[in-house]
C-alpha cells in the first residue's frame, strides 16, 4: 500500500517504520519492491500503472485457483495438474505483494504521492479480490454445492473489515508517531475527493472510523499542537500502540495469501473459510478490543497533559 514520505525523521529511509515490518516484508517483499522501484524510477511507468499490474496479477491468481476446480477428484495425472495451477496462482498472488510495495516506492521516489494514487491503490487491490474471491467460491460451490457461494463471501466481506482495520491502525500509528499524513488526514472537508473514486474513499474512512473508533479524535487532538508537543507525545503513543500493532501482524495479508495457497494445494478450499471467518476474525475482535483501550489511554494522557 502506499504511503506517504514521514515528514519527521524517523530511523528509516523508505517509509516504512522498521517496528512494523514482519519478518516477510522485512527480508522479501520490500526489498523486492524498492529494487523493482529503482529499475523504474527513470522510466516513463507510472505508480498507478505499477498498481494496476498488481491488480492484474492477483486477477491472474483468480484464474488459475479457478482452473484448479477443474482437477478436484480426477486421476493421479489431473491431480498434478491441479496442484502446478495452484502453485502457479500462489506465484501471481505473491508477485502482488511485491507490487503492492512498488507503487508506494516508486511514488516516494519520484515525487508523485497523492491522494489519488492511495485511492487507486486501494481500489486496484479491492477490486483484485473481489474477483479472487469470486473464483474461490466457484471452487468450493463445486464441491459443497451453492452454500459454498455464500461461505466465500462470508469470509471476502470479513476480510475486507479486517484488511480495513489493519491499515488503519498501521497509516494512523504512523501519522501519530512519525507525523505521517494518509488519507483520512488529507481528504477532510476542505479537500474533498469527487466522483465514483470519492465514493469509495468515502466508504472506506467510514467503515475505517467505526472499526478503529476514537482514531479520529486522536488525529483532531495531534493536529490542533505545535510541531514540538506532537514529538513529546510521540514516545508515549507509540508504547501505547506498539503492543496492538504487534498483535495485528496476523491480519496481514502475507499469511491469508500463504494461507488460500496452501488450501489450494491441497484441494480444499474450505480451508480458507475457516481462516478468515473464525480464526481472523477472533483476532480482529482482540485487535479492536487493544486499540480501544490503547486509543483510550492516549486521549486521557493528552488530556491531563494540556500544557505539556
Amino acid at each position: 500500500m502506499r504511503i506517504h514520505s514521514p515528514m519527521s525523521k524517523p530511523d528509516h529511509s523508505h517509509g516504512r517504520p522498521p517496528e512494523l515490518e514482519d519478518w516477510l516484508n522485512r527480508t522479501l517483499y520490500h526489498p523486492l519492491s524498492r529494487r523493482l522501484a529503482q529499475r523504474l524510477q527513470f522510466t516513463r511507468v507510472t505508480p498507478n500503472a505499477v498498481s494496476v499490474a498488481g491488480g492484474l496479477m492477483v486477477v491472474a491468481a483468480a484464474a488459475m485457483y479457478f482452473t484448479v476446480g477443474r482437477f478436484w477428484g480426477k486421476d493421479w495425472f489431473g491431480l498434478w495438474g491441479g496442484v502446478w495451477a495452484a502453485m502457479l496462482g500462489l506465484l501471481f498472488h505473491l508477485a502482488w505483494h511485491v507490487l503492492d510495495g512498488a507503487d508506494g516506492d516508486l511514488a516516494r521516489m519520484t515525487g508523485r504521492s497523492s491522494q489519488f494514487g492511495e485511492i487507486i491503490d486501494g481500489v486496484c487491490d479491492y477490486l483484485g479480490h473481489v474477483v479472487l474471491y469470486f473464483a474461490l467460491g466457484a471452487g468450493l460451490a463445486g464441491q459443497i454445492g451453492p452454500i459454498g457461494w455464500l461461505l466465500m463471501a462470508a469470509a471476502g466481506f470479513a476480510r475486507a473489515a479486517q484488511t480495513v482495520f489493519f491499515e488503519t491502525q498501521r497509516r494512523q500509528y504512523q501519522y501519530w508517531v512519525y507525523d505521517t499524513p494518509w488519507l483520512r488526514n488529507s481528504a477532510g472537508p476542505s479537500k474533498p475527493t469527487r466522483g465514483s473514486l470519492g465514493v469509495v474513499a468515502r466508504f472506506y474512512l467510514r467503515l475505517s472510523n467505526v472499526l478503529s473508533a476514537g482514531g479520529a479524535q486522536v488525529d483532531a487532538m495531534l493536529a490542533g499542537l505545535p510541531q514540538a508537543k506532537r514529538m513529546a507525545l510521540g514516545p508515549f503513543i507509540k508504547a501505547k500502540m506498539m503492543p496492538v500493532m504487534t498483535h495485528i501482524a496476523v491480519l496481514s495479508s502475507n499469511y491469508r495469501t500463504l494461507v488460500i495457497g496452501i488450501a489450494m494445494i491441497a484441494g480444499q478450499p474450505i480451508g480458507i473459510v475457516i481462516f478468515e471467518l473464525g480464526v481472523l476474525s477472533v483476532f480482529l475482535w482482540s485487535a479492536m478490543r487493544r486499540s480501544h483501550r490503547a486509543i483510550g489511554a492516549i486521549l486521557a494522557h493528552c488530556a491531563a497533559n494540556k500544557d505539556l
